[in-house]
């Protein structure tokens, strides 16, 4: 019996399966502790934006770290099971797609801490409202957020699709934030920093956005074995 075989075998050993499998809850179980902890860095780095919260953009910030240390955790976690276990075909994807997804959800962090970044910014210039539509963006990506973990954890498909068929109701309300901004600046040159900062929160914003598309991704690849690009 070759190599593979005598590992395929070892995972198909009752007691092997078990472990591997609540080992594999466990990673589950971490990337959704690391959505919900990115998912309120989000919501609060928005307010924050909104209310000029100086306090509470420092609080982002700080969170940072946290969901910095439990990806390097989670990493940890699903490589170790992959050198003891040796899992095969759709095993190894869920194990690596669970790994791309907290790669991803930690550079969602870095978005939210950097708009955490501009809400201190802007609380620093002469009050102005907020463009609406960053806001807006702001809800729909954390509904996307839960979306996508929801098909992470459910391995669906039609879950997974329908988020990144969402993502372009984000790039159009950036796109809008655009031109906006641009207006701005031309009617109003003595408010083109707060049009800047509120530009480049609108762009973290929809790279987030993108983000969570690419988890959508790699759902897709871990049901069907397929790779499909379904942010073009």
């Amino acid at each position: 019996m070759d190599a593979s075989r005598d590992i395929a075998a070892e995972t198909e050993h009752p007691s092997l399966r078990r472990t591997f499998e609540e080992q594999l809850q466990t990673a589950k179980d971490d990337v959704l502790r690391l959505g919900s902890m990115v998912e309120a860095q989000l919501q609060q780095a928005g307010v924050a934006l909104i209310e000029r919260d100086v306090a509470l953009a420092d609080r982002v910030r700080w969170a940072d770290a946290e969901v910095n240390e439990l990806q390097r955790e989670l990493n940890l976690t699903i490589a170790a099971v992959i050198a003891r276990q040796g899992p095969m075909a759709r095993d190894l994807r869920e194990l690596l797609s669970l790994y791309h997804a907290a790669a991803e959800l930690e550079r969602m962090g870095d978005y939210a801490t950097n708009i955490a970044k501009l809400a201190q910014q802007l609380a620093s210039e002469p009050e102005m409202a907020l463009f609406p539509q960053i806001p807006r963006m702001e809800q729909l990506c954390r509904e996307q957020l839960r979306a996508a973990m929801r098909a992470l954890v459910d391995v669906s498909e039609e879950g997974a699709r329908a988020v990144c068929a969402r993502d372009d109701e984000i790039d159009h309300l950036y796109n809008s934030v655009y031109e906006d901004a641009i207006a701005l600046m031309e009617a109003s040159p003595n408010r083109a920093r707060q049009a800047t900062h509120m530009l480049f929160a609108a762009h973290h914003l929809e790279r987030l956005g993108d983000r969570v598309t690419n988890i959508g991704e790699d759902v897709v690849f871990l049901a069907t074995g397929q790779i499909e690009d379904l942010n073009p």
